[in-house]
C-alpha cells in the first residue's frame, strides 16, 4: 500500500487525505498544528514548522511520494526536499506562485493575457508605476499575500500613504480591473493527460471568496480553457493547477496561480462526478485521470468564522452538504467550514440563504 506525504496539514490536506483513503492508500501529513484538520483523517502526522528540514525529511522517509496544500513552503527547504525526495509535482510550480512577479511575468511569456503591471521597489518606482498604469491601480506584496491581506487599492494619489509601510520589501502595482465577475479553471495534468473541472463563477467579499456559482457555461471559458491548457504545456507543470481570472465582455485577465487544491474547487466534491482531490489523489498514485463532467447547478458557500454559528441552522438534505473543517479557534475570517448546495441556482440560494449569511460586505 502506498503512502503518500502531504506538506500542509489545512482543510485541503484533510479533504485529499480522504480520497487517498477511497483510493486504497495512506496519508500522512506535516504541520506546526497537532491538532489540523488533516489530523482527523490522515493516518499519521509529523508536527513540526514547514521549514523545519528534520521535520520534512521525516516526513519523506515515512512516504512514496510527495504532495504540498500549503503555498509558502520556503525556498531553501523546497530545494532540499525535491533533491531527495519524490514530488511528482515537482517544484516549478510552486516556485513560480510565490511571487507575484514572476507569476505574472510567466503568464504573459506564455501566452496568457495580464493586466498592466509594474515591480515597485521604493517610492520612486511606485509614483511612476501610478503615471504608467493610470488610477485607480492595485498594489501588492509580492510574496505572503492571501485574502485581501497585503494588497492596496489605489484610487487617488493620497492613497500612496496607506502603500509606504509596505515598501521596504519587493511589491508589484497592477492595473485595476473592472470585471464583470472572477473565474477559475482547475486543472490536473499527468505525462499523459489533461483534465479540467467545469469553470465557475466566483464571488467575494472582503477579499475573500464567499461563493463558487457552477451553473451556466460561458462563450468565453473555451477559450480561458483552451489557453490555460497550453499554458500549463508550455510551462512543463504537472499536477495540480488553480488559475484566477477576472472576465470583463470578451476579454479575460489571469489574476493569480495556486498549484495545490484549490476554495474555489470544493464545489467538485458533490456538484461533479469526480473531484480536485481524487484527481490529485490518482496523479500522485500514477492512476488514469478521469475527465469530470458537472451533475447539477451547484453553489458552495465559503463560512467564515462570523457565519459559523449561522451555518448550524442550514438543515441537511440529499442536496445540502456541510463540511466542517474541525478548527477549534474560531475566528471571524477565518475559514471554518464550507456547505456545497446542489440543485440550487444562484437566484433561489439568494431567496433562501442570502440573509442567513450577511456577514462581510459584497464584491
Amino acid at each position: 500500500m502506498k503512502t503518500i506525504g502531504i506538506i500542509g496539514g489545512g482543510q485541503l490536506g484533510m479533504m485529499l487525505a480522504e480520497e487517498i483513503h477511497n483510493l486504497g492508500a495512506k496519508a500522512i501529513c506535516l504541520d506546526p498544528n497537532p491538532k489540523c484538520p488533516a489530523s482527523f483523517v490522515c493516518d499519521d502526522i509529523v508536527v513540526a514548522e514547514y521549514s523545519d528540514i528534520e521535520g520534512l525529511k521525516k516526513l519523506g522517509d515515512m512516504t512514496d511520494c510527495l504532495t504540498y496544500e500549503f503555498e509558502n513552503v520556503p525556498a531553501k527547504e523546497l530545494n532540499y526536499i525535491v533533491s531527495n525526495y519524490n514530488i511528482p509535482q515537482g517544484i516549478k510550480p510552486l516556485f513560480d506562485s510565490q511571487n507575484r512577479i514572476r507569476e505574472k511575468e510567466n503568464a504573459k511569456a506564455l501566452g496568457l493575457n495580464t493586466p498592466k503591471f509594474k515591480a515597485i521597489n521604493n517610492l520612486f518606482d511606485l509614483e511612476e508605476g501610478i503615471k504608467e498604469i493610470g488610477l485607480p491601480c492595485v498594489y501588492k506584496t509580492t510574496t505572503l499575500g492571501y485574502d485581501g491581506h497585503g494588497q492596496v487599492l489605489i484610487k487617488n494619489l493620497n492613497d500612496i500613504s496607506k502603500v509606504k509601510p509596505f515598501l521596504e520589501s519587493e511589491g508589484i502595482l497592477e492595473e485595476f480591473i473592472k470585471y464583470d465577475y472572477e473565474t477559475s479553471i482547475i486543472m490536473v495534468r499527468s505525462k499523459n493527460q489533461i483534465i479540467s473541472f467545469p469553470m465557475t463563477k466566483n464571488y467575494h467579499k472582503d477579499g475573500i471568496l464567499d461563493l463558487v456559482v457552477a451553473d451556466k457555461t460561458e462563450k468565453i471559458f473555451e477559450k480561458i480553457k483552451n489557453d490555460s491548457y497550453k499554458f500549463m504545456e508550455k510551462a512543463n507543470y504537472l499536477g495540480i493547477l488553480t488559475i484566477e481570472f477576472f472576465v470583463k465582455g470578451d476579454k479575460y485577465y489571469f489574476n493569480e496561480m495556486a498549484p495545490r487544491p484549490h476554495n474555489s474547487g470544493h464545489f467538485s466534491i458533490e456538484g461533479c462526478t469526480t473531484n480536485q482531490y481524487r484527481e490529485l489523489a490518482r496523479f500522485l498514485l500514477d492512476k488514469k485521470l478521469e475527465e469530470p463532467k458537472l451533475k447539477s447547478k451547484t453553489i458552495m458557500k465559503n463560512i467564515l468564522g462570523f457565519d459559523y454559528d449561522n451555518m448550524k441552522k442550514v438543515i441537511i438534505n440529499d442536496d445540502i452538504h456541510i463540511h466542517d473543517y474541525h478548527k477549534r479557534d474560531v475566528r471571524e475570517r477565518r475559514k471554518m467550514a464550507h456547505i456545497t448546495f446542489t440543485n440550487l441556482s444562484l437566484d433561489e440560494y439568494n431567496l433562501k440563504y442570502k440573509e442567513l449569511f450577511a456577514g462581510g460586505k459584497d464584491e
